[in-house]
This record gives structure tokens, sequence and C-alpha cells, in this order.
């Protein structure tokens, strides 16, 4: 089977897509790993060729009410499985990361220490990965490295060795992790085992097991060809492509956002390190665009900031501002300055969640400033990438688009944080098609 793969390598996260020759969504992919681009864009693509498993799946399994709840547990139970798969790498990891002459004397008791950190996380993940489980994140190295932290501080304290010892080994140990990209066996058989355990655990269930894993290893028999490769995003220099594969992240939202949604005419992305205001035509194409300059003021970058400054999760600030009474004027959207100001702020006595919808509001004005020198918002409106998933920013858009243009059509997908990789796609599944047709 030929796929077309976009791959959109972002500051925060990195995002690939593969369709097949329909332009149809076989999977989808995340990552947030720090190691390097080329290890971000292969991971990120083997998640994508995972999604794309469970896809084939389903169309071998049909749409009964049997088959979506057996797909439901076996992707939980499969990422149970892979969870582990990467704890013991990790562990592992940690294991050699001791041989280091500087732990020579307190080796045995670090050993032991971070055998009883291991134990209690492995012992923990069932849990996690239950069904209505509520995680911050599905990213591994935020679930096992929230975990580690609180788990090894109280161990050192325990055991009486510096947690700092325990910390350093933990760092160096998870770059190697997450530089480790898993090959297609291993997820077969981690796919495989994810069914064992889901039928383990399965209850009400219409389809046997023994017809399950027939279907299953019927979608993991067919072969994805990557058959043409397109990279953008604010890494997409770094990537391990030739130039003729790489788009700019412009024309790849503008295409992305037309696909999603074919009214589209005004494209707002929010992205880590750049906010874009962009036009397009009928067919997606772009006609005009603005970015921010120099900095990334008001971009996701500076909202991760402003969540380590308050000590929360990054997806606590839509809904900690949700509960705001008013929005509290908020004079910078500078990542310099914003620590400074957030603390006078409090220092005055202003509720957190006031301050936070000020600081949403004070995004989404610079947005809007960048979006009306691009052309303005023409119907219809369709808001892209990570941001988008913020509640509190979405408020704040509708509202702002509402005052200064009126009653506009305002898409937000489910999947708007892969816009730019669908673009890319896109791109590789029409420069075959020039090929073949020359």
């Amino acid at each position: 089977m030929r796929t077309f793969i976009g791959i959109d390598l972002g500051s925060t996260t990195t995002k690939a897509l593969l369709v097949d020759e329909n332009k149809a969504v076989l999977g989808r992919g995340i990552t947030n790993s720090r190691s390097n681009y080329d290890v971000a864009a292969a991971v990120s693509k083997q998640e994508a060729k995972i999604g794309a498993r469970f896809t084939l799946l389903n169309q071998v399994l049909g749409s009964g009410g049997g088959a979506a709840r057996l797909l439901a547990d076996l992707e939980r139970n499969f990422r149970l499985e892979q969870f582990l798969s990467e704890l013991g790498r990790l562990e592992e990891n940690c294991e050699a990361h001791l041989g280091h002459p500087r732990f020579k004397d307190g080796r045995t008791a670090l050993r032991e220490a971070l055998s009883s950190v291991f134990r209690r996380i492995e012992a923990e993940a069932p849990a996690i990965y239950a069904p209505g489980a509520g995680r911050k994140s599905d990213f591994f190295r935020d679930i096992a490295g929230s975990r580690f932290m609180s788990l090894a501080e109280s161990a050192s304290r325990e055991a009486s060795l510096s947690f700092e010892s325990m910390l350093n080994i933990y760092d160096k140990s998870i770059l190697d992790v997450e530089s480790k990209v898993s090959s297609d066996d291993t997820v077969s058989r981690q796919l495989l085992n994810g069914l064992s355990r889901a039928y383990r655990e399965a209850d009400g269930v219409d389809v046997s097991e023994a017809e399950a894993r027939a279907a299953l290893e019927k979608a993991l028999s067919f072969e994805l060809e990557e058959t043409y490769v397109v990279g953008t995003g604010y890494g997409r220099v770094r990537l391990p492509f030739p130039k003729e594969h790489i788009r700019s992240e412009i024309l790849c939202h503008g295409l992305g956002a037309h696909m999603m949604f074919p009214g589209t005419r005004t494209v707002l992305d929010i992205g880590g390190q750049d906010t874009k205001g962009i036009q397009v035509d009928g067919n997606g194409i772009v006609t005009n665009f603005q970015m921010n300059d120099r900095c990334a003021a008001g971009c996701g970058r500076y909202l991760g900031y402003i969540a380590d400054e308050m000590k929360i999760g990054l997806h606590e600030l839509g809904p900690i501002a949700m509960k705001a009474s008013k929005a509290v004027r908020i004079n910078s959207t500078c990542t310099v300055f914003a620590g400074a100001e957030l603390r006078d702020r409090l220092a005055l006595g202003e509720t957190r969640p006031d301050i936070l919808a000020g600081l949403h509001r004070a995004i989404m004005l610079r947005a809007m400033s960048i979006i009306s020198r691009s052309g303005g918002v023409t119907n219809e409106f369709t808001f892209t990438g990570g941001v988008a998933k913020n509640e509190a920013a979405v408020q704040e858009l509708r509202q702002l688009v509402r005052e200064n243009y009126g009653d506009v059509t305002i898409n937000i997908g489910a999947d708007s944080i892969y816009t730019g990789a669908l673009g890319g796609a896109s791109f590789a599944h029409s420069a075959v098609a020039r090929q073949e047709g020359a």
C-alpha cells in the first residue's frame, strides 16, 4: 500500500500524518522527543504508522459496536505494553549509567533505590491505562518522569542518598530511550500482547479472540510503503530529506486547513515559536500571510513558561482561566517580562484565574493584530495549532472575531494540531502525481 507522509517539526512537538492514494488519512503520530529533530521525525512517523494499523484493523473488523469497544480496549492495552517496554529500557539504561566510576562507592544503594522506584512505577502502570483513567499527558517522558521525580525523592531520602545522583542518572538515561525508535516487529508484538491483555479484562465484547487476532494479523500484513515524504515546520531545515521534500509551514498550514475545512479563507495558526495569519483561496493556495516578528511572544513557548511559573501543567491553563470573574489587563506578552508581571499581579491580590484570563486575552489580541495585517478575517475562519485546544484561547478568539468581523464561521478541528502535517502529506501526494504524469 502506497502512503504519502507529512511531517511537521514544531519547536515543542513533532507531528506526522499518513494518507493513502485517495488522500484519506490513515494514521497520525506525535512526539515531544527532545533528543533531536531526526529522532523526533522517526518517532512521530512510527506513531503515525501505528495509527494506520488501527485504521486498517477497523476496516477489517467492520463498524459493529463490539468492534469499536475492542479497538478502544486494544489501544489502551497496547499503550500499556508500549509504556512497560520503554520503562524496562529506561531501567536498563539507568543500570548501564551506574557503571560510571563516579558511582562506585554508593552503587549498591543506588541500584536498590532505583529498583524500588521502577517496581512502584511498574505496579502503577495498569491503573494509568485503565478505562476512564485521566492522564495529564500521553507522552512516556512526561508520565514516567513525573512519577520518577516523586518516587526518587522519597527513595533517596529513605536510603540517605543524594537525590541529585538519581536525577542525574535519569536525565542521561531518558535521552537514550527517546533516541530509540521501535522496530515494526516490536510494534507488532506489542499489539498482539495488547490484544491478549484486552481479552483478559474483556466484558461483553462480541468478537471472539480468535477472530480479533486473525483480523489484527491481517492488518499487520499490509505493507505501508513510504512513497514520498514532505517535511515542514520550525525544524524543517534539520530534516534528513532533500530540499525538494521540504515545504514552508505557511503553505502547509494553508493547504491543510483547506483540506480539513474546504470553505476556509482565513487561517490562524499559533505554534510553539510563531503565530501565523494566512489568507487562502478556494483551492487552499496562500494569497497573503503575516507572522510575528523576532520572538515567541504569545506563542506556545510563552504559555509553557507561564505554566512553569505557576507550577501547573500546560493543559491546566485554559480550564483555570475559564473560572475567572474578570480579565486582568496584561501589559506584555514577552516571555522575558512575563514572570515579573505575573508575580506583581499575584502580590497585588489578583487571582490566578483572573490573571490567566487576562493573559489569554492579551495573546489573542496579538494574534488578531497579525491576522489584520494579513488581510483580516474572511468567512470561513480556521484556527489551527496546539493552542486551538485551549478553551480559554478559543473563547477569547470567538469574542474578538465577533466584535471585529461579525458573524463568521469559525472552524476548530479535533485534529487541528496536525494541520501542517496534513498539508505536507498532500504536497507529497501531489509530487508523486506530477512525477507519474510527466
